[in-house]
């Protein structure tokens, strides 16, 4: 057997979009569209068809939340005063169209998000564009997900209330 290691450089694109609700009403409301997902219910169906059919009820804008970290809490009695939640947002049923090419593109699947108030008490929704994340695979297919990644990060941010980065339109 020969193996061989390689190296792959790419470009990442971090978004920040500036939300119009306070960070409470902002969490509150991601969370809502961005609903958790059901893995107990997921690990009952018994074809590939039901679980699709499951994960478009679970996730009725394209995306589920994976994990949720509270960072507020976790740096409490820091010097740190950023109130702030970081999520692991995807949806499997549309990573496995790029993981049955590739299983290294779940090192972007779920996507890395952070809901944030900034020092002026703003609140912020910060991510990778996936499209550049998912290019990096060189491979159409997984860059056409990438793509229709990014129309439903697109999505999420227009329900948010957030102006829909340029970058995000392009693709």
């Amino acid at each position: 057997m020969t193996t061989h290691t390689t190296s792959v450089d790419h470009p990442a694109r971090r978004l920040v979009v500036a939300l119009p609700q306070p960070y409470d009403t902002a969490r509150e409301q991601y969370e809502t569209l961005v609903p958790e997902v059901d893995q107990a219910r997921f690990f009952q169906m018994d074809s590939w068809r039901a679980t699709l059919e499951l994960a478009e009820i679970n996730a009725p804008y394209g995306f589920m939340r994976y994990h949720r970290g509270d960072l507020t809490a976790l740096m409490a009695g820091s010097p740190s005063p950023w109130k702030a939640t970081q999520y692991l947002m995807g949806n499997h049923t549309i990573a496995e169209r790029m993981f049955r090419h590739d299983p290294s593109v779940m090192l972007h699947a779920p996507l890395r998000t952070l809901l944030y108030a900034d020092p002026d008490g703003d609140t912020k929704l910060a991510v990778d564009q996936p499209s550049l994340l998912f290019d990096s695979y060189h491979d159409g297919r997984i860059s056409d997900v990438g793509r229709e990644l990014d129309a439903l990060l697109a999505q999420l941010i227009g329900l948010l209330g957030g102006e829909m980065p340029p970058q995000l339109a392009a693709g």
